[in-house]
Order: structure tokens, then C-alpha cells, then sequence
């Protein structure tokens, strides 16, 4: 199931880090902000899970997206080509 998006002011609490100082290591590490990596990760969650046969409104709301439509524009946003693109 979806896992409770916090925010990232409390998410750099619970690491013992201020907002800014996150976001400097995410840079660092990653390229790009917290934000952005959840947004990888959970379009990489709901990838995994439709190409385990779970159909795209499962994996929608399983990943935490608001609805099929919300998980097909954020698949076009992230990656620039269609739900159905990557899942080939």
C-alpha cells in the first residue's frame, strides 16, 4: 500500500537536518530535490507494480496517486512518453 507522503520540512526533522540542508543533500546526491525523488520513486513503485499484472487503477491508487488520470499525466510529466510506453 501507498506510503503517507510527509513533508519535507518533517522529513528533515526525523533526519536531524534543516529543510535547506536536505534539499543541499538531495542535490548532492541525486541532482535534484526531495520532492522530485519522491515523485521518481513513486512513479517507479507504480511501474513495478503494473507490470506485475495489477491494473493501472490498483496501481494508481496503491501507489498513491489520486486516480488512473493523475497516475497517466505524471507518467507523461516525469518521462515524456505515455503510461503504456514504458510498460512495453
Amino acid at each position: 500500500m501507498y506510503e503517507e507522503r510527509l513533508p519535507v520540512g518533517l522529513v528533515a526533522v526525523r533526519c536531524g537536518l534543516s529543510s535547506r540542508q536536505l534539499q543541499r543533500r538531495c542535490n548532492t546526491a541525486f541532482g535534484y530535490g526531495p520532492k522530485t525523488l519522491h515523485r521518481i520513486l513513486r512513479l517507479q513503485r507504480a511501474l513495478a507494480l503494473a507490470r506485475s499484472g495489477q491494473s493501472l487503477a490498483t496501481v494508481a491508487a496503491e501507489a498513491g496517486y489520486a486516480d488512473q488520470a493523475h497516475l497517466a499525466r505524471e507518467v507523461r510529466a516525469m518521462a515524456a512518453v505515455p503510461l503504456s510506453a514504458l510498460l512495453r
